[in-house]
């Protein structure tokens, strides 16, 4: 009798955890530091499920894939350079597990939530995500995060990989905001009853870190002050919504040599020329970013129709090899630059919403200053760390079901032609992408 109790139980249990799986599921967040919608049936009724059966409940999904590029050994965005002899390739693009945690207060209100991520490869395991968030309820309008987390800077680099619909972020977002995470502690205001005046607005503003999940440790004193203020999708009618969000970023670089490196005209043409002022050491080199951003969806009987726009532009410090935020101090000169870039967005349900086709673009020109042949012109320093890059991509998505999605994409990469040898012409390196992402 009590082993058929003990059974009973565990089945009981067994099916809650179904149950939960299958609801997260359907409650799918669009958003790296977002949770469940409280404001649905189905928000509402998991929370209770939570409450409970212990509040806790996983997710994850896995994205294997095959590739193909245009050329062997080409340095690439779109999921890592490929080996030296290689132009074709299977990988395990992310493998991800998700645990989330949701405490609630003695009046049902939310009260604390924790999430803890990790994403394993044929690279190894990493840690993507460990952060709690603390509610305010008395006025329901503000929450604190800390831990390890998303930098709130944009609309793309807030995007999911299992919800994003092309295979990987622009270029820009995987230089300045690599992995997309950092160490940190942010303030949110996002009123949570939907009557609220302020219901569509969201601020998120925080200080982090600055390296990201690229060095195992801070490096030095500066702190990056990071915020973001979104408006969320608006109904302007039945079939249309509208969002968008501006972005600021100030950080900075502990400069640990008196090179210091920036772009002017010498002559008839432009260079980097020294600043090597031994007052330099110790100083504050600046990264400081602006963003803009805009998503405008029309409701249809086929599915959707969706445009985004996102524009960012703003200084950089790095090396002279990269434009990559440096993992460690340098021991070498730094070099600053202009930046800007943008990704745009058109997508397009046909058939119904299980079929949907894609177009993207975008650029990222990490040295606005300098153009084209300017690039290497006459033996300048000016090296091909320095050169824009455009990507125009196209794709189609298949939800084969909720669980399974197909995604073929083809990038088109184009370079600047410069004066550099080995950049007088474009390089051929397009990449395409055949992936299947599970999910539960």
């Amino acid at each position: 009798m009590p082993s058929q109790c003990f059974q009973v139980s565990v089945l009981r249990k067994l099916i809650v955890v179904l149950f939960l799986l299958g609801a997260a599921q359907l409650a799918k967040a669009q958003f790296l530091t977002d949770m469940i919608d409280t404001t649905t049936n189905l928000g509402k009724g998991m929370l209770q499920m939570y409450k409970k059966f212990d509040r806790i409940y996983f997710t994850g999904y896995v994205q294997p894939q095959f590739q193909v590029a245009q050329s062997k050994g080409i340095q690439s965005f779109s999921g890592g350079d490929f080996a030296p002899h290689s132009n074709s390739r299977f990988s395990m693009r992310r493998g991800r597990i998700r645990l989330d945690y949701v405490h609630m207060n003695p009046n049902d209100q939310i009260s604390l939530y924790f999430v803890f991520q990790f994403d394993g490869s044929e690279r190894g395991v990493f840690v993507r995500d460990i952060w709690g968030r603390i509610f305010e309820n008395k006025w329901q309008v503000l929450q604190f995060t800390a831990g390890m987390f998303a930098r709130p800077f944009g609309y793309e680099v807030n995007l999911g990989s299992a919800d994003r619909e092309s295979p990987e972020r622009g270029r820009m977002s995987q230089t300045l905001m690599k992995v997309e995470r950092d160490l940190g502690a942010m303030v949110s205001f996002e009123p949570r009853p939907p009557g609220h005046p302020l219901h569509y607005l969201k601020i998120d503003a925080g200080f982090f870190n600055g390296q990201g999940l690229n060095a195992t440790q801070e490096y030095d004193s500066y702190k990056d002050f990071i915020a973001r203020a979104s408006w969320k999708p608006y109904p302007l009618n039945s079939q249309l919504l509208i969002s968008g969000g501006l972005s600021y970023f100030n950080g900075g670089l502990f400069q640990n040599t008196k090179y210091s490196y920036e772009i002017a005209d010498e002559g008839n043409r432009k260079v980097f020329i020294v600043d090597s002022s031994v007052e330099n050491i110790g100083r504050k080199a600046p990264r400081k970013y602006y963003g803009a951003d805009m998503q405008l969806k029309w409701k249809h009987k086929k599915g959707a129709t969706e445009l985004r726009a996102e524009y960012w532009r703003g200084t950089q410090t790095a090396s002279a090899g990269t434009s990559e935020t440096p993992p460690t101090l340098l021991q070498e000169p730094y070099y600053i630059r202009k930046f800007d870039g943008a990704f745009i967005y058109l997508l397009q349900n046909v058939v119904n919403n299980k079929h949907q086709v894609g177009l993207k673009y975008d650029w990222y020109d990490p040295n606005t200053e300098v153009k084209e042949e300017e690039i290497g012109k006459d033996g300048n320093n000016i090296n091909a760390t320095n050169i824009k890059y455009t990507t125009i991509s196209a794709g189609y998505n298949y939800s084969i079901s909720e669980n399974v999605r197909l995604m073929l994409w083809y990038d088109f990469v184009k370079n600047e032609k410069t004066s550099l040898a080995g950049y007088t012409s474009d390089i051929k390196d397009n990449v395409f992408t055949a992936r299947l992402q599970f999910r539960f």
